[in-house]
């Protein structure tokens, strides 16, 4: 394992020009991520959650429990339901 709690599994790049790496946390947990030729990247944590950028500005965060947060897709929403915005 080393001393960052994790030992890597692989990583290279795939036919597209991607770049991808994986990890193997020792404990059932293993997470992955991509870098990606279009400045777009998408990452598996070990917790479950999963986040992905699209190379433009927009984001989305999605939590070990499924649920959603999307920034910068533009349209004047951020993806949150607070119910706190004014108008």
């Amino acid at each position: 394992m080393g001393d960052k709690g994790y030992s890597y599994k692989g990583s290279g790049t795939n036919s597209q020009g991607n770049h991808y790496c994986s990890r193997d946390y020792g404990n059932g947990s293993n997470s992955y991520h991509y870098s990606n030729t279009d400045g777009s990247y998408y990452y598996n944590n070990p917790s479950g959650s999963t986040y992905h950028n699209n190379g433009n500005g927009g984001s989305t965060y999605t939590s070990p429990s499924g649920a959603s947060h999307l920034s910068g897709y533009g349209g004047g929403s951020s993806g949150k339901s607070s119910g706190s915005g004014k108008k």
